[in-house]
């Protein structure tokens, strides 16, 4: 009896270690925070028929910037085209 209650709190701390990994850490990690601060912020949201969830307040920033197109220098080799 002793052996199946111990066997079943080592299965609850070790879901709540879980769930706190997941879930509590990232929430209250000043580096998420901040990311989220410098996309834009967002919120969590609900809709009318109760359904939750994730929404950028504004359109996300991405992390790559737009980059320029690569304007390669002319060859140094001549080239010769004759016309046929």
């Amino acid at each position: 009896m002793i052996r199946l209650f111990l066997i079943g709190m080592l299965c609850g701390v070790m879901i709540t270690a879980a769930f706190t990994y997941v879930f509590a850490i990232p929430a209250n990690s000043d580096h998420w925070r901040s990311e989220i601060w410098k996309r834009g912020g967002g919120a969590w949201t609900m809709d009318k028929d109760g359904h939750s969830g994730w929404k950028w307040t504004v359109e996300p920033i991405p992390d790559t910037s737009a980059k320029k197109p690569v304007v390669a220098p002319p060859s140094a080799v001549k080239v010769r085209s004759e016309r046929l």
